[in-house]
């Protein structure tokens, strides 16, 4: 079994309400989002559910030093097996619910990058919608979000959270079925955070 793997089930079937899919990301899904995270100067990245870490490694080879690389984690076992196991990863034990604090307490600034496996479509719609507009809002104009959904995922809130990111960003792209993964799945990546493109308008 692969590191982490245990941890993830133990916490999957004791609290399977925090938890999107039955197994950690697979290494072929987390190399497309990795690809998402810029590869110059040094970005600051934010993931969101780190759980134990199956997009870490991945994220943290595409960072050049310099880089700032902060995870948000709610479940306490994970945030202990995660710095135990990747000491390099800054770990903020806290909901992202929370985000725009748990970064502000944390010193983080403007973000180039979020990246997330948070089950977005089990989120009731009005905390999907307030979390979704506190990611956006992090984010630089040049800034980039992408979050994994399964392809299990519920039809209709998946069009939810589809329109809900296109309020909020001016290029919403899904990307192709990663079939390999379990369960198969792809990403959504959304660039131009509009709050910044009218907070740019408005300085011209």
């Amino acid at each position: 079994m692969p590191l982490g793997h245990g941890t993830f089930l133990r916490r999957a079937l004791r609290r399977p309400d925090l938890m999107g899919a039955p197994a950690p990301t697979g290494a072929a899904l987390a190399a497309e989002i990795a690809a998402v995270v810029p590869d110059v100067g040094t970005p600051t990245v934010v993931e969101l559910g780190a759980g134990t870490g199956a997009l870490s490694d991945a994220i943290h080879a595409r960072l050049v030093p310099g880089s700032r690389y902060v995870a948000v984690e709610v479940d306490a076992e994970f945030v202990a097996y995660l710095h135990r196991t990747r000491p390099w990863l800054e770990v903020l034990h806290g909901d992202a619910a929370d985000l725009t604090t748990l970064l502000a307490e944390a010193g983080v600034g403007t973000v180039d990058a979020i990246i997330s496996s948070l089950p977005w479509t089990l989120l009731p719609p009005a905390q999907r919608h307030s979390m979704l507009t506190a990611a956006a809002g992090t984010l630089g104009r040049d800034g980039v979000f992408a979050t994994i959904i399964t392809l299990t995922a519920i039809p209709d809130r998946v069009r939810d959270l589809v329109r809900c990111m296109e309020d909020r960003f001016t290029h919403v792209e899904a990307t192709a079925p990663v079939w390999r993964n379990l369960p198969p799945a792809r990403l959504y990546v959304c660039r131009g955070p509009r709050h910044a493109a009218l907070r740019a308008d408005e300085a011209s």
